[in-house]
């Protein structure tokens, strides 16, 4: 193999191997383009909470902003804060890509319509809303607010970027995807009623607009933890997949293991995560592989990457407030319940089962000691009930909760 690389490319000596054997990864399309935004990009495993970024005038849309590009999601979905100036608006602007919105500060109005109409179907939002904007329809983000207005958007632009690789053809595309936005006065209509997603048979929401996910209502789930709340909003027909949770006060998520795309959102209370590469064990601490442990404190509205390198990662979320711990997790078009293999081959929810069950779901008698002595050790500095009770630790544990509990 050479070494570095050349121009010239001739057949490898007998015993030798083409190529260059290591090389720097090559910047994608999307890379590419956002550079040429001329805002910055973040790159990093997290980061604690996204109102301490630095922005930049961003000419395109015409506010400030940065890009966000969690270790692991690169290729997968992108991510990005734009702050809008006090009584102004973003541009106007319309793209293939899906795109949904958390509004981190401030309050204001959307403006969307479709290049053949002359009607343009505005909504209110304030800070802790949620909308989706249909895929290639114009849309504007108007402040309503002197103060300035901060919002997180997470788009697919990478994957149509790096597939098509024309900017013309994502932001001047002729095409008027009506089935994704019918322009119906109730569009934008908050929708609260509770159905069956229809891959997983978990909790869902139909709708295109939250107009509170701190503080909105959660169906019990259980799956992560004993109390965990959690639903799925479906948005403007969205490949984009995303989930919004919360673990009861004093309590902390079993770890689990999958790979990249996913990236937890903190937008009430505060805590920090725990993830390490599944090939570190169950018990990294007590088996000698701390070092390969990384972790990320965070507060609203603070983010980090599940699985922030190849192959599958254990990670593990954790409450250290006195409010609960509430998380949106984004996942771009990578539905955990769609991975990859022949259709009607049974799949299993596998991050939810634990691993005596066939899963990844580690269960407190098997995780590593460190855990639960940290965590009681964080609680009581920050003055929290530790409510991990006893039984939670027994291995014939099967989640009822006892009385009072």
């Amino acid at each position: 193999m050479h070494d570095v690389p050349g121009s010239h490319w001739h057949e490898p000596t007998a015993g030798k191997r083409a190529g260059f054997g290591k090389f720097g990864r090559p910047k994608t399309p999307y890379d590419l383009f956002m550079e040429s935004e001329g805002i910055p990009v973040f790159r990093d495993i997290g980061v604690s909470k996204v109102q301490n970024l630095p922005l930049a005038p961003w000419r395109r849309l015409g506010g400030r902003g940065t890009y966000i590009q969690l270790h692991g999601t690169e290729g997968k979905w992108g991510c990005y804060v734009v702050e809008v100036p006090g009584a102004g608006a973003l541009n106007a602007e319309k793209h293939l890509y899906e795109e949904i919105y958390f509004v981190v500060e401030g309050r204001g109005t959307t403006e969307v319509w479709l290049e053949t109409d002359s009607k343009r179907h505005v909504f209110e939002w304030q800070k802790g809303s949620l909308f989706s904007i249909p895929v290639n329809a114009w849309h504007r983000i108007v402040n309503a607010s002197s103060s300035p207005a901060l919002l997180l958007g997470g788009t697919t632009a990478p994957n149509l970027m790096n597939l098509l690789n024309s900017v013309d053809a994502i932001f001047n595309c002729p095409y008027v995807f009506r089935d994704r936005f019918s322009g119906a006065d109730d569009f934008y209509k908050y929708k609260d009623d509770i159905e069956p997603d229809p891959v997983r048979g978990l909790a869902m929401r139909r709708t295109n607009f939250i107009p509170d996910i701190i503080n909105c209502d959660l169906p019990l789930d259980n799956r992560r933890s004993p109390g965990w709340r959690r639903v799925e909003p479906f948005m403007t027909g969205n490949t984009f997949y995303l989930w919004i949770g919360q673990h009861e006060n004093g309590r902390y998520s079993k770890a689990h293991a999958h790979t990249s795309a996913a990236v937890l959102i903190c937008i009430r209370g505060k805590g920090y995560t725990y993830t390490w590469p599944e090939h570190a064990g169950v018990t990294p601490w007590r088996d000698g592989k701390a070092h390969l442990v990384k972790r990320v404190d965070y507060e609203p509205v603070g983010m980090v990457s599940a699985a922030p390198g190849g192959a599958r990662w254990y990670h593990q979320h954790f409450g250290a407030s006195r409010d609960p711990l509430r998380l949106t997790a984004w996942f771009g078009p990578h539905n955990p319940g769609r991975e990859p293999g022949p259709p009607g081959e049974i799949h299993t929810d596998y991050t939810a089962m634990d691993i005596p069950e066939g899963g990844t779901a580690i269960p407190y008698w098997m995780e590593d000691p460190f855990i639960a002595k940290e965590y009681g050790e964080i609680l009581t500095r920050e003055a929290v009930l530790n409510r991990m009770e006893p039984e939670f630790y027994d291995k014939n544990f099967k989640g009822e909760l006892p009385k009072g509990v």
